[in-house]
């Protein structure tokens, strides 16, 4: 069973965000309401905007250049916008994309989180953390246990895990070629009025 904690975690929102979000009972003042950071739970908040002024200011790290900071990132749009383009630009940060300009990325996590979030979480009205929670588990089970991966070739996560899908690869590729056999024969046979 997965805790508050770990939920908040895999969704990318913060405790400190969920409470302000859930406790919000005045109405937003800014003109701009789509700016305003409660209007979503997962804009940072200035609480966990301050340790980050604070790693950027310190004196320790004085001595790293900024031409040798970078950004680690992927081509999506939320890395690849104006803004972001005239920051890079600036000279002020790199921008390095994964598996473009270095050889490792977390896109195969990205790529999952969006399918849970996407395929799975917003078909379901999300009323409670207990139905969270509930949805979450039953998706990590069934990805596990019935979703076949090619980069397993056919086998689910966990029988590569277990150890327990050895043949499944090699009937996999027997299904493939009785199935192509039983479809030339087929169309083989298929005869029009105008040939026959």
């Amino acid at each position: 069973m997965l805790g508050l904690q770990r939920v908040l975690a895999l969704l990318g929102i913060s405790a400190t965000r969920l409470h302000a979000w859930k406790n919000a009972a005045t109405v937003c003042q800014l003109a701009d309401q789509s700016s305003c950071p409660d209007s979503s739970p997962q804009r940072l908040t200035p609480t966990e905007v301050a340790p980050v002024g604070a790693l950027v200011t310190a004196t320790d790290d004085r001595h790293v250049p900024t031409s040798r900071l970078a950004v680690l990132a992927d081509a999506g749009v939320e890395n690849k916008n104006g803004p972001v383009d005239a920051l890079i630009a600036s000279g002020l940060l790199k921008r390095l994309l994964a598996q473009t300009e270095i050889r490792f990325s977390n896109s195969m996590i990205e790529a999952w989180w969006r399918c849970l979030k996407h395929q799975w979480l917003y078909l379901h009205p999300l009323d409670s953390m207990a139905k969270v929670r509930s949805l979450v588990e039953f998706h990590v089970a069934e990805h596990h246990s019935r979703v076949p991966h090619c980069a397993f070739r056919g086998q689910t996560p966990d029988e590569m895990d277990l150890g327990t899908g050895a043949a499944v690869p090699d009937q996999l590729a027997e299904a493939r070629r009785v199935a192509r056999s039983a479809r030339l024969a087929a169309n083989r046979a298929l005869r029009c009025a105008a040939c026959a």
